[in-house]
């Protein structure tokens, strides 16, 4: 009987340890930018651009770049320049 209540605790502890862990841990659950910028950059300092969707966690898409110099900035999706590159990248791809 003793060992069947351990067991009960042991279930109960993991139980409650497996609602409270991270659902996704290669995944943020909101959104990545908190600020957005619009001024142009030339793509000559661009290396890396991730495009995020909206989705459930965050109800607007991000466009992230990383520069050269290792820094990530959040860009303006609406801006004309960050369309016309972000058109470019994709027809580079189709």
């Amino acid at each position: 009987m003793a060992a069947e209540s351990s067991w009960a605790v042991i279930l109960l502890a993991v139980l409650v340890l497996a609602i409270f862990a991270d659902p996704c841990e290669s995944q943020e659950l909101r959104c990545q930018c908190i600020q957005i910028h619009s001024d142009f950059i030339s793509p000559k300092f661009i290396t890396n651009v991730q495009l995020i969707p909206e989705g459930a966690y965050c109800s607007r898409k991000e466009i992230i770049v990383t520069l050269k110099d290792g820094k990530l900035i959040c860009l303006d999706p609406e801006a004309d320049w960050v369309m016309t590159i972000i058109k470019k990248i994709m027809d580079r791809y189709n």
